[in-house]
Protein backbone atom coordinates (compact mmCIF):
# COMPACT_ATOMS: atom_id res chain seq x y z
CA UNK A 1 0.00 0.00 0.00
CA UNK A 2 1.40 3.41 -0.87
CA UNK A 3 2.00 5.90 1.92
CA UNK A 4 -1.06 8.07 2.50
CA UNK A 5 -1.15 10.75 5.18
CA UNK A 6 -4.55 12.37 5.31
CA UNK A 7 -4.43 15.47 7.50
CA UNK A 8 -5.43 19.10 7.24
CA UNK A 9 -8.02 19.16 4.48
CA UNK A 10 -8.87 15.55 5.13
CA UNK A 11 -9.96 16.52 8.63
CA UNK A 12 -12.53 18.78 7.06
CA UNK A 13 -13.78 15.90 4.95
CA UNK A 14 -13.75 13.18 7.59
CA UNK A 15 -15.15 15.63 10.11
CA UNK A 16 -18.28 16.06 8.02
CA UNK A 17 -19.51 12.73 9.29
CA UNK A 18 -23.26 12.39 8.99
CA UNK A 19 -23.64 15.86 7.58
CA UNK A 20 -21.25 15.40 4.67
CA UNK A 21 -22.65 11.98 3.91
CA UNK A 22 -26.04 13.18 2.75
CA UNK A 23 -24.58 15.69 0.31
CA UNK A 24 -22.10 13.10 -0.92
CA UNK A 25 -24.79 10.55 -1.73
CA UNK A 26 -26.89 13.19 -3.48
CA UNK A 27 -23.98 13.94 -5.79
CA UNK A 28 -22.35 10.53 -6.17
CA UNK A 29 -23.33 9.02 -9.54
CA UNK A 30 -23.20 5.38 -8.42
CA UNK A 31 -22.56 3.19 -5.34
CA UNK A 32 -18.95 2.45 -4.40
CA UNK A 33 -17.27 -0.45 -6.14
CA UNK A 34 -17.28 -3.81 -4.41
CA UNK A 35 -13.95 -4.89 -5.88
CA UNK A 36 -14.57 -8.64 -5.70
CA UNK A 37 -17.23 -11.20 -6.47
CA UNK A 38 -18.48 -14.28 -4.63
CA UNK A 39 -19.72 -17.53 -6.07
CA UNK A 40 -23.22 -18.70 -5.20
CA UNK A 41 -21.71 -21.25 -2.83
CA UNK A 42 -19.58 -18.63 -1.08
CA UNK A 43 -22.53 -16.29 -0.64
CA UNK A 44 -24.68 -19.15 0.64
CA UNK A 45 -22.01 -20.01 3.23
CA UNK A 46 -21.95 -16.41 4.42
CA UNK A 47 -25.73 -16.25 4.74
CA UNK A 48 -25.78 -19.55 6.63
CA UNK A 49 -23.24 -18.25 9.15
CA UNK A 50 -25.26 -15.03 9.58
CA UNK A 51 -28.46 -16.97 10.22
CA UNK A 52 -26.81 -19.02 12.95
CA UNK A 53 -24.77 -16.32 14.74
CA UNK A 54 -25.65 -12.79 15.90
CA UNK A 55 -24.66 -10.00 13.53
CA UNK A 56 -24.60 -6.69 15.43
CA UNK A 57 -23.63 -3.23 14.25
CA UNK A 58 -21.84 -1.55 17.17
CA UNK A 59 -22.54 2.00 15.95
CA UNK A 60 -25.16 3.31 13.54
CA UNK A 61 -27.82 5.96 12.93
CA UNK A 62 -30.38 3.91 10.98
CA UNK A 63 -32.62 6.22 9.01
CA UNK A 64 -31.18 9.36 10.72
CA UNK A 65 -33.86 9.50 13.43
CA UNK A 66 -31.77 12.07 15.32
CA UNK A 67 -32.73 14.89 12.93
CA UNK A 68 -36.48 14.62 13.49
CA UNK A 69 -37.79 17.66 15.33
CA UNK A 70 -34.38 19.29 15.85
CA UNK A 71 -34.56 23.04 16.45
CA UNK A 72 -32.28 26.09 16.51
CA UNK A 73 -29.93 24.76 13.84
CA UNK A 74 -27.47 26.64 11.66
CA UNK A 75 -28.69 26.91 8.08
CA UNK A 76 -26.37 24.13 6.85
CA UNK A 77 -27.58 21.74 9.53
CA UNK A 78 -31.16 22.84 8.87
CA UNK A 79 -30.69 21.93 5.20
CA UNK A 80 -29.36 18.54 6.27
CA UNK A 81 -32.37 18.03 8.52
CA UNK A 82 -34.70 18.84 5.63
CA UNK A 83 -33.37 15.83 3.70
CA UNK A 84 -35.57 13.84 6.07
CA UNK A 85 -35.51 10.43 7.73
CA UNK A 86 -35.91 6.97 6.21
CA UNK A 87 -36.00 4.38 8.98
CA UNK A 88 -38.32 2.00 7.11
CA UNK A 89 -35.88 1.71 4.21
CA UNK A 90 -32.87 1.07 6.42
CA UNK A 91 -34.70 -1.48 8.57
CA UNK A 92 -35.69 -3.32 5.39
CA UNK A 93 -32.02 -3.28 4.42
CA UNK A 94 -31.11 -4.70 7.83
CA UNK A 95 -33.53 -7.58 7.35
CA UNK A 96 -32.30 -8.27 3.82
CA UNK A 97 -28.65 -8.06 4.91
CA UNK A 98 -28.95 -10.43 7.86
CA UNK A 99 -28.39 -7.87 10.63
CA UNK A 100 -29.73 -9.08 13.97
CA UNK A 101 -29.36 -5.77 15.86
CA UNK A 102 -27.66 -2.39 15.78
CA UNK A 103 -26.86 0.43 18.18
CA UNK A 104 -29.37 3.12 17.14
CA UNK A 105 -27.62 6.35 18.10
CA UNK A 106 -28.94 9.78 18.88
CA UNK A 107 -26.57 12.75 18.52
CA UNK A 108 -26.33 14.76 21.70
CA UNK A 109 -24.62 17.85 20.26
CA UNK A 110 -26.44 18.01 16.90
CA UNK A 111 -28.23 21.30 17.62
CA UNK A 112 -25.09 23.30 18.46
CA UNK A 113 -22.88 22.11 15.61
CA UNK A 114 -21.74 24.24 12.73
CA UNK A 115 -19.98 23.22 9.54
CA UNK A 116 -16.98 25.19 8.37
CA UNK A 117 -13.75 24.71 6.47
CA UNK A 118 -12.36 22.66 9.33
CA UNK A 119 -15.35 20.31 9.45
CA UNK A 120 -17.89 19.97 12.24
CA UNK A 121 -17.41 21.84 15.49
CA UNK A 122 -19.49 23.43 18.21
CA UNK A 123 -20.74 26.78 16.97
CA UNK A 124 -22.35 27.86 20.24
CA UNK A 125 -23.11 26.70 23.75
CA UNK A 126 -26.36 24.99 24.73
CA UNK A 127 -28.98 27.14 26.39
CA UNK A 128 -29.92 25.91 29.89
CA UNK A 129 -32.02 22.77 29.57
CA UNK A 130 -31.71 22.65 25.77
CA UNK A 131 -29.42 19.60 25.65
CA UNK A 132 -31.70 17.60 27.96
CA UNK A 133 -34.78 18.54 25.92
CA UNK A 134 -32.96 17.45 22.75
CA UNK A 135 -32.04 14.12 24.35
CA UNK A 136 -35.63 13.52 25.45
CA UNK A 137 -36.91 14.29 21.94
CA UNK A 138 -34.41 11.96 20.31
CA UNK A 139 -34.90 9.08 22.72
CA UNK A 140 -38.68 9.35 22.33
CA UNK A 141 -38.33 9.24 18.54
CA UNK A 142 -36.06 6.20 18.76
CA UNK A 143 -38.47 4.49 21.14
CA UNK A 144 -41.32 5.16 18.75
CA UNK A 145 -39.67 2.89 16.18
CA UNK A 146 -40.36 -0.06 18.49
CA UNK A 147 -43.84 1.21 19.32
CA UNK A 148 -44.61 1.13 15.59
CA UNK A 149 -43.36 -2.46 15.37
CA UNK A 150 -40.54 -1.51 13.03
CA UNK A 151 -37.83 -2.81 15.37
CA UNK A 152 -37.67 -4.83 18.59
CA UNK A 153 -36.35 -3.11 21.73
CA UNK A 154 -33.12 -4.64 23.03
CA UNK A 155 -32.36 -4.00 26.70
CA UNK A 156 -30.01 -6.93 27.31
CA UNK A 157 -27.90 -9.43 25.37
CA UNK A 158 -30.64 -12.07 25.46
CA UNK A 159 -33.01 -9.70 23.64
CA UNK A 160 -30.85 -9.85 20.50
CA UNK A 161 -31.77 -13.48 19.90
CA UNK A 162 -35.40 -12.85 20.85
CA UNK A 163 -35.64 -10.04 18.30
CA UNK A 164 -34.10 -12.22 15.60
CA UNK A 165 -36.50 -15.05 16.32
CA UNK A 166 -39.39 -12.57 16.14
CA UNK A 167 -38.25 -11.51 12.67
CA UNK A 168 -37.46 -7.89 13.58
CA UNK A 169 -34.09 -6.14 13.83
CA UNK A 170 -33.14 -5.30 17.41
CA UNK A 171 -32.62 -1.67 18.41
CA UNK A 172 -30.01 -1.04 21.10
CA UNK A 173 -30.49 2.58 22.14
CA UNK A 174 -27.34 4.67 22.34
CA UNK A 175 -26.30 8.32 22.49
CA UNK A 176 -23.30 9.92 20.82
CA UNK A 177 -22.17 12.51 23.34
CA UNK A 178 -23.18 13.14 26.96
CA UNK A 179 -23.87 16.89 26.71
CA UNK A 180 -27.40 16.29 28.00
CA UNK A 181 -26.15 15.29 31.46
CA UNK A 182 -25.66 19.00 32.18
CA UNK A 183 -23.43 18.30 35.20
CA UNK A 184 -26.04 16.03 36.78
CA UNK A 185 -24.51 12.56 37.25
CA UNK A 186 -27.88 11.29 38.48
CA UNK A 187 -29.08 11.42 34.88
CA UNK A 188 -26.91 8.40 34.06
CA UNK A 189 -29.40 6.23 35.96
CA UNK A 190 -32.28 8.06 34.28
CA UNK A 191 -31.05 7.42 30.74
CA UNK A 192 -30.49 3.76 31.62
CA UNK A 193 -34.10 3.65 32.78
CA UNK A 194 -35.04 5.18 29.41
CA UNK A 195 -33.48 2.14 27.72
CA UNK A 196 -30.12 3.62 26.70
CA UNK A 197 -27.41 0.97 26.85
CA UNK A 198 -24.35 2.72 25.35
CA UNK A 199 -22.92 6.23 25.41
CA UNK A 200 -20.10 7.85 23.48
CA UNK A 201 -18.71 10.31 26.00
CA UNK A 202 -18.04 13.13 23.51
CA UNK A 203 -18.84 13.78 19.84
CA UNK A 204 -17.82 17.00 18.02
CA UNK A 205 -18.06 19.31 21.04
CA UNK A 206 -16.03 19.35 24.22
CA UNK A 207 -18.43 18.90 27.11
CA UNK A 208 -18.35 18.70 30.89
CA UNK A 209 -17.28 15.02 30.70
CA UNK A 210 -14.24 15.26 28.45
CA UNK A 211 -12.57 16.52 25.30
CA UNK A 212 -12.67 15.57 21.63
CA UNK A 213 -9.95 14.28 19.32
CA UNK A 214 -10.66 16.87 16.62
CA UNK A 215 -10.69 19.95 18.86
CA UNK A 216 -8.19 22.63 19.77
CA UNK A 217 -7.97 21.25 23.32
CA UNK A 218 -7.38 17.64 22.26
CA UNK A 219 -4.49 17.27 24.73
CA UNK A 220 -6.92 17.60 27.63
CA UNK A 221 -8.50 14.58 29.23
CA UNK A 222 -11.41 13.35 31.29
CA UNK A 223 -12.81 15.94 33.68
CA UNK A 224 -13.62 15.35 37.33
CA UNK A 225 -17.28 15.16 36.37
CA UNK A 226 -16.35 12.77 33.57
CA UNK A 227 -14.81 10.42 36.11
CA UNK A 228 -18.11 10.47 38.02
CA UNK A 229 -19.94 9.66 34.79
CA UNK A 230 -17.66 6.69 34.06
CA UNK A 231 -18.17 5.34 37.59
CA UNK A 232 -21.95 5.79 37.33
CA UNK A 233 -22.00 4.07 33.94
CA UNK A 234 -20.08 1.14 35.42
CA UNK A 235 -22.58 0.93 38.26
CA UNK A 236 -25.58 0.98 35.93
CA UNK A 237 -24.15 -1.39 33.32
CA UNK A 238 -23.95 1.24 30.59
CA UNK A 239 -21.42 0.50 27.84
CA UNK A 240 -18.79 3.22 27.35
CA UNK A 241 -17.51 4.26 23.91
CA UNK A 242 -14.32 6.34 23.62
CA UNK A 243 -14.78 7.10 19.89
CA UNK A 244 -14.25 10.83 19.17
CA UNK A 245 -12.46 11.30 22.50
CA UNK A 246 -9.01 12.85 22.74
CA UNK A 247 -6.27 10.32 23.45
CA UNK A 248 -5.93 11.69 27.00
CA UNK A 249 -9.69 11.46 27.57
CA UNK A 250 -9.77 7.89 26.24
CA UNK A 251 -6.80 6.77 28.35
CA UNK A 252 -8.38 8.41 31.39
CA UNK A 253 -11.59 6.50 30.68
CA UNK A 254 -9.63 3.25 30.64
CA UNK A 255 -7.89 4.16 33.89
CA UNK A 256 -11.17 5.07 35.61
CA UNK A 257 -13.46 2.33 34.32
CA UNK A 258 -13.74 -1.04 36.01
CA UNK A 259 -15.37 -2.45 32.87
CA UNK A 260 -14.15 -2.65 29.26
CA UNK A 261 -14.19 0.54 27.20
CA UNK A 262 -14.73 0.27 23.44
CA UNK A 263 -14.03 2.23 20.25
CA UNK A 264 -17.09 1.53 18.12
CA UNK A 265 -16.16 3.26 14.85
CA UNK A 266 -12.59 4.20 14.04
CA UNK A 267 -9.33 2.80 12.71
CA UNK A 268 -5.71 2.76 13.87
CA UNK A 269 -3.15 5.24 12.63
CA UNK A 270 -0.25 3.57 10.82
CA UNK A 271 2.46 6.15 10.03
CA UNK A 272 3.85 3.92 7.27
CA UNK A 273 0.58 3.75 5.35
CA UNK A 274 -2.40 5.76 6.55
CA UNK A 275 -3.05 8.38 9.23
CA UNK A 276 -6.06 10.56 9.95
CA UNK A 277 -7.22 12.72 12.88
CA UNK A 278 -10.30 10.51 13.37
CA UNK A 279 -8.15 7.40 13.80
CA UNK A 280 -6.52 6.40 17.10
CA UNK A 281 -2.98 5.50 18.03
CA UNK A 282 -1.85 1.89 18.12
CA UNK A 283 -1.08 2.42 21.82
CA UNK A 284 -4.68 3.38 22.59
CA UNK A 285 -6.09 0.55 20.49
CA UNK A 286 -3.90 -1.96 22.32
CA UNK A 287 -4.89 -0.54 25.71
CA UNK A 288 -8.57 -0.92 24.80
CA UNK A 289 -7.95 -4.52 23.76
CA UNK A 290 -5.92 -5.32 26.88
CA UNK A 291 -8.83 -4.15 29.04
CA UNK A 292 -11.18 -6.45 27.13
CA UNK A 293 -12.74 -3.96 24.72
CA UNK A 294 -12.94 -3.96 20.92
CA UNK A 295 -12.30 -1.71 17.93
CA UNK A 296 -15.24 -1.34 15.56
CA UNK A 297 -14.14 -1.56 11.91
CA UNK A 298 -15.35 1.69 10.32
CA UNK A 299 -16.14 1.79 6.57
CA UNK A 300 -15.68 5.54 6.09
CA UNK A 301 -14.16 6.44 2.75
CA UNK A 302 -10.93 7.67 4.28
CA UNK A 303 -8.06 6.13 2.37
CA UNK A 304 -10.28 3.60 0.59
CA UNK A 305 -12.91 3.58 -2.14
CA UNK A 306 -14.06 -0.05 -2.42
CA UNK A 307 -15.67 -2.68 -0.20
CA UNK A 308 -12.66 -4.92 -0.86
CA UNK A 309 -10.44 -2.34 0.85
CA UNK A 310 -12.77 -2.37 3.85
CA UNK A 311 -12.32 -6.13 4.08
CA UNK A 312 -8.55 -5.46 3.99
CA UNK A 313 -9.01 -3.07 6.90
CA UNK A 314 -11.00 -5.62 8.91
CA UNK A 315 -8.19 -8.14 8.33
CA UNK A 316 -5.62 -5.55 9.45
CA UNK A 317 -7.51 -5.08 12.71
CA UNK A 318 -7.80 -8.84 13.29
CA UNK A 319 -4.05 -9.22 12.80
CA UNK A 320 -3.17 -6.19 14.94
CA UNK A 321 -5.70 -6.52 17.77
CA UNK A 322 -6.52 -10.23 17.76
CA UNK A 323 -9.89 -11.82 16.89
CA UNK A 324 -11.31 -11.13 20.37
CA UNK A 325 -11.06 -7.37 19.94
CA UNK A 326 -12.65 -6.47 16.60
CA UNK A 327 -16.30 -5.64 15.87
CA UNK A 328 -18.30 -3.95 13.11
CA UNK A 329 -19.15 -0.25 13.44
CA UNK A 330 -20.76 0.87 10.20
CA UNK A 331 -21.90 4.39 11.22
CA UNK A 332 -24.75 3.58 8.83
CA UNK A 333 -26.66 6.56 7.41
CA UNK A 334 -24.26 9.00 9.09
CA UNK A 335 -20.90 8.22 7.55
CA UNK A 336 -18.63 10.04 5.10
CA UNK A 337 -18.15 8.41 1.69
CA UNK A 338 -19.04 4.98 3.12
CA UNK A 339 -17.77 2.00 1.18
CA UNK A 340 -20.38 -0.07 3.03
CA UNK A 341 -23.36 2.15 2.23
CA UNK A 342 -26.15 -0.38 2.76
CA UNK A 343 -26.71 -3.31 5.11
CA UNK A 344 -27.61 -5.39 2.06
CA UNK A 345 -23.86 -5.71 1.39
CA UNK A 346 -22.98 -7.16 4.80
CA UNK A 347 -23.13 -10.75 3.48
CA UNK A 348 -20.43 -9.77 0.98
CA UNK A 349 -18.14 -8.72 3.83
CA UNK A 350 -18.73 -11.98 5.69
CA UNK A 351 -18.34 -14.00 2.49
CA UNK A 352 -15.08 -12.27 1.60
CA UNK A 353 -13.63 -13.06 5.02
CA UNK A 354 -14.63 -16.69 4.66
CA UNK A 355 -13.14 -16.77 1.17
CA UNK A 356 -9.86 -15.41 2.49
CA UNK A 357 -9.61 -18.33 4.87
CA UNK A 358 -10.70 -16.83 8.19
CA UNK A 359 -12.01 -19.32 10.72
CA UNK A 360 -15.82 -19.10 11.10
CA UNK A 361 -15.25 -18.80 14.88
CA UNK A 362 -13.24 -15.61 14.30
CA UNK A 363 -15.91 -14.19 12.01
CA UNK A 364 -18.63 -14.93 14.56
CA UNK A 365 -16.67 -12.97 17.14
CA UNK A 366 -16.29 -9.85 15.01
CA UNK A 367 -19.82 -10.09 13.60
CA UNK A 368 -21.45 -9.89 17.02
CA UNK A 369 -19.77 -12.15 19.56
CA UNK A 370 -17.30 -9.57 20.83
CA UNK A 371 -20.04 -6.97 21.21
CA UNK A 372 -22.13 -9.38 23.28
CA UNK A 373 -19.14 -10.43 25.40
CA UNK A 374 -18.36 -6.83 26.32
CA UNK A 375 -22.03 -6.14 27.03
CA UNK A 376 -22.24 -9.09 29.41
CA UNK A 377 -19.06 -7.97 31.15
CA UNK A 378 -20.49 -4.46 31.46
CA UNK A 379 -23.66 -5.78 33.09
CA UNK A 380 -21.83 -8.15 35.47
CA UNK A 381 -21.32 -7.06 39.10
CA UNK A 382 -17.97 -5.42 39.74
Amino acid sequence: MRRRTLIGGALALGGLGAFGAAAWWKLRPSPPEVGFSLSEEELAAALALMRESPVIDAHAHPGRTFVRGAENLTWKLWAYKMLGTFEERTVADMQAGGIWAAAFNGVADFQILSLGDGGLAAGRAFAPGEAWASYKRQIANLGALADKGLVAPVLGPEDVTAAHEAGRPGAILAMEGTDFLEDDVGRVAEIFADGVRMVTLVHYADNSSGHIMTGARSARGLTGFGREVVAAANEQGLMLDASHASEKTAFDMLETSTKPVVLTHTHVNDPATLTHPRFVSRELARAVAEQGGYIGAWPAGIGMTTLAEFVDRVEWLIDAMGPDHVALGSDMDANYKPVLETYRKMPLVIGALLRRGHDPATIRKLAGGNFLRVWRQTLAPA
